[in-house]
């Protein structure tokens, strides 16, 4: 008798339960604003029970692979092979001027020792103790080294300690470089700022900002006098600590200088690291650039990959927060959506800026430079490639017809 109650409350349950799920899917979603098509090609044949998932699938936009690809990456000759004892790293984008095509980069020597040392006089990062260096190349694979564009700053400048991670723009015959910079001394709360140079010419020299053109926001608060980022009163701004890898891209009449935040005491969110995007705007190349009020404009991401296509911004996300390893596209290079989800990418895309971008969606992604660690002290400068994955098949089995 016990076990013939026990299976009536059970049997009970269940059917309330169902019940309970049936009407909340049915109140919830409104299946008729979709195709046969759109659930046969989603494997969906049961309209009256979809889960969440299914859900978000019929909201996707249409299913294709115009924005999917892999990478592959190999190892570059002449100069910009790796070299003991030194570090190249950050590439920018590459400008083809005269036949030859161009790179600038992050350089620096010798071992990191970290923030346990002497900061004064060791290097805490890769990145720290950097210059910025150029080199050139007639085919991509074989580079030449032409040596050094924009040296750090004097004694007590804001970019004293060390100028890396640059990025390259060409507008109306003047070349602009932007990266970041550190002023001494490195500790850990230190605030990274960016800076910009130009130049009539690729080879320089150089001209560079007085100042920075852009700073992290002013509105977080530390805890107490440890040099700790992650003991905050308050946050602040999603770029309250420092702007990183800075773009700048002309769109829309403007100039759109893109970067990466990092917010005073950054958390591990369920996506990693809590880093996100944000946006700055000109009227002219050299500033004044002021922060969209829409910022953040990612969720996550880490160096800043973007390139104009079909009339709006297209943005490679990778390596950290919930949307990292995708590639996004804005019609207004502020509102971005999702276009495809990929396995990886190498770090710090160069994009080829020579390519036709109007080919297609990702075709400047094609071929480019990235960067490698070779170890914790030292990293060199690598060729990527790229390939659009449009068919799956197994060993021996004849690929799909056209």
């Amino acid at each position: 008798m016990k076990r013939i109650l026990n299976f009536i409350v059970v049997a009970f349950f269940m059917t309330f339960i169902g019940c309970t799920s049936d009407k909340h899917t049915q109140e919830e979603f409104d299946v008729s604003q979709y195709s046969e098509q759109d659930f046969d090609r989603l494997g969906i044949t049961d309209k009256d029970h979809l889960s969440a998932a299914s859900k978000r699938a019929l909201k996707w936009d249409k299913l294709g692979n115009e924005w999917f690809i892999e990478f592959e990456v190999s190892d570059l000759k002449g100069d910009l092979a790796y070299e003991e004892g030194v570090v190249r790293r950050d590439p920018s984008a590459l400008l083809k001027i005269d036949g030859k095509y161009y790179v600038w980069y992050t350089k620096s020597t010798g071992p990191t020792q970290g923030f346990a040392g002497d900061i004064e006089n060791e290097k805490v990062f890769p990145w720290d103790r950097c210059d910025i260096w150029y080199a050139t190349s007639e085919d991509g694979i074989t580079w030449k080294e032409e040596g050094l564009a924009v040296p750090r700053g004097p004694k007590g400048a804001y970019d004293d300690r060390s100028v890396f991670t640059v990025e390259v723009m060409e507008w109306e015959g003047t070349y602009y470089l932007s990266y970041q910079t550190v002023k001494s001394p490195y500790n850990v709360r230190v605030k990274n700022q960016v800076g910009l140079a130009w130049s009539s010419s690729p080879n320089g020299p150089w001209t560079k900002s007085e100042e920075p053109i852009l700073s992290p926001a002013d509105n977080g608060v530390w805890k107490g006098t440890d040099d700790n980022r992650f003991n905050v009163i308050k946050k602040g701004d999603f770029d309250s600590h420092k702007v990183h890898d800075p773009c700048i891209i002309p769109f829309n009449g403007k100039f759109y200088l893109y970067y990466k935040g990092e917010q005073m005491g950054e958390e591990i969110t369920f996506g990693g690291r809590q880093i996100r995007h944000g946006l700055a705007i000109a009227d002219n190349p050299k500033g004044p650039y002021v922060k969209s009020p829409y910022n953040p404009i990612s969720n996550s991401g880490h160096e800043i990959c973007v390139w104009p296509y079909n009339g709006g911004v297209a943005s490679l996300i990778t390596t950290d927060g919930p949307e990292k390893n995708t590639i996004q596209w804005s019609p207004d290079g502020i509102n971005f959506s999702i276009k495809s989800s990929i396995k990886g990418a190498p770090h710090a895309i160069g994009l080829n800026r020579s390519a036709d971008i109007e080919k297609e969606p990702t075709e400047i992604l094609r071929w480019g430079l990235t960067h490698e660690y070779m170890n914790s002290d030292y990293q060199y400068i690598r060729r990527f490639t790229s390939r659009r994955v449009t068919t799956h098949v197994a060993i021996g089995e004849a690929p799909k017809a056209k």
